[in-house]
C-alpha cells in the first residue's frame, strides 16, 4: 500500500483497526466473512459451479484471491487488464441521454423493493 492508498482509505479506520487486529488469529487460523455479491457476479459464480469448475463459492473465492494475489506483484499486467475493460465497458454503453432521465430512472429503481438475496449453504461432504 503506498502513502496515497493510505490516504484514500483514511475513512474506513474501523475495517482496517478490525483487519490489523485479526492478522494474527487470521495467520494462525485462516478467515471466515460474509461476501455480498451483485446480481450479475452471482449469476457468473453460480453458472461456474454448475459447470463444475468450482465446487462452492468459498473455493471460488479462495481461487480468486490467490489470482489477485499472484497478479499484484505485475503493475503493468493489472494496469493492461484494466485498460482492456474500460474499452469493453466503453463500447457497451449507450448513446448519451439526458441526466435528468438518467437519474430519474436511477430513482426509480432505488425506491423498488429489493428481493431478499440468495444464500449458500454448505453441504456436508
Amino acid at each position: 500500500m503506498t502513502e496515497d492508498d493510505d490516504d484514500s482509505f483514511a475513512d474506513n479506520h474501523a475495517e482496517r483497526a478490525q483487519a490489523r487486529a485479526l492478522r494474527e488469529q487470521a495467520r494462525a487460523g485462516g478467515l471466515r466473512f460474509e461476501a455480498y455479491l451483485t446480481g450479475d457476479q452471482a449469476d457468473w459464480l453460480l453458472e461456474r459451479i454448475e459447470r463444475g469448475l468450482f465446487h462452492d463459492p468459498s473455493e471460488a473465492v479462495f481461487a480468486i484471491v490467490q489470482n489477485f494475489r499472484e497478479l499484484e506483484p505485475h503493475r503493468d499486467l493489472r494496469d493492461a487488464l484494466l485498460g482492456r475493460m474500460l474499452d469493453a465497458a466503453r463500447a457497451d454503453l449507450e448513446p448519451g441521454r439526458p441526466i435528468d432521465e438518467v437519474f430519474d430512472e436511477l430513482r426509480r429503481d432505488m425506491a423498488k423493493p429489493r428481493p431478499e438475496p440468495a444464500r449458500w449453504e454448505k453441504s456436508a461432504r
